[in-house]
């Protein structure tokens, strides 16, 4: 694993000459490969051939000529604790930012990171090359997170370690079941449901509704809206109701029932029911005789 002193001892080491921040930030990344044990095989034009993988040779070169491209670096390190396997780092300036871009042999998917060159290169320190970096230790943790972990496996393995830590704790976090929970703290509890009444009320006072009790009694007034000749308003009352004497208020004069039903049916007979004496001055239709106007009088 790199740290900020063993990368500015390789750095300290090569004595390298800088021509502009991009290249501190490069060749920062060359001495963490350095320093966490990768052996330097390639460097500038010769690290993009085409044949960077293929070719047998695991010698140690120099790092000369290693900012000789433009805007653009490349290093090619084998790993001797994974059989001198290859890997390829190209660096990309694009604006004020350093891409870095790291591919291993043997894998298809390229690891990435993206480094503002203004928050770790420092002014022109001479031979002083502490001086030419800032926040190098924080740099150095970025490169050995993003990339030289993962290359490696640690990453795998401290992902793993976290999520096991994550699993630990939440079962820790998980309270322990009471006991007896989910199981029925007693005999079960009797649900008494109404009676629901069953030809009680009428069109006229409707009973009361499904699940509610029925009250005691009735309501006072019997019948509905179709009047029998058995009803009470022909009687003096409504159920016989002291409040209503004289029948239902508002019957206009002469009201009569009109039977209807089924022929030969007891107590639909025409002959029961009488009709009240045409008033004298009126040759209209009975049931109409409380619509005269001259009524009107009769009222006030």
């Amino acid at each position: 694993m790199a740290s900020e002193k063993s990368v500015l001892a390789v750095i300290r080491a090569a004595r390298p000459t800088f021509r502009n921040r991009n290249d501190k930030i490069a060749f920062a990344i060359h001495s963490s490969f350095l320093a966490s044990g990768y052996v330097l095989t390639a460097t500038g034009p010769q690290a993009l051939s085409d044949n960077v993988f293929s070719d047998p040779s695991n010698d140690e070169v120099s790092v000369d000529n290693w900012n000789e491209l433009n805007e653009e670096y490349a290093f090619v390190y084998a790993n001797p604790e994974k059989g001198s396997e290859k890997v390829l780092v190209k660096c990309l300036v694009m604006n004020d930012k350093l891409l870095v871009h790291v591919l291993s042999q043997g894998s298809s998917e390229p690891l990435s990171l993206e480094i503002d060159v203004g928050d770790y290169a420092g002014e022109d320190g001479g031979s002083n090359y502490a001086q030419q970096f800032k926040n190098l230790g924080k740099l150095v943790k970025r490169i050995d997170g993003d990339i030289l972990s993962k290359l490696d496996g640690s990453a795998n393995a401290s992902s793993s370690s976290r999520s096991s830590e994550t699993r630990d704790r939440t079962r820790q976090e998980i309270p322990e079941p009471v006991g007896g929970f989910g199981e029925p703290a007693g005999p079960p509890t009797q649900i008494i449901f109404p009676s629901v009444p069953i030809g009680s009320g009428s069109d006229l006072v409707p009973g009361p509704p499904a699940g509610v009790l029925p009250s005691r009694g009735g309501h006072g007034i019997g019948g509905s809206m179709h009047l029998g000749p058995n009803d009470p308003m022909w009687f003096g009352g409504i159920g016989r109701d002291p409040a209503f004497p004289g029948g239902m208020p508002g019957l206009p004069p002469g009201a009569r029932f009109d039977p209807y039903g089924p022929p030969g049916v007891p107590g639909f007979e025409p002959n029961r029911f009488a009709r009240n004496p045409r008033r004298p001055g009126y040759d209209g239709h009975p049931d109409l005789q409380h619509f005269r106007r001259d009524a009107d009088s009769d009222y006030i």
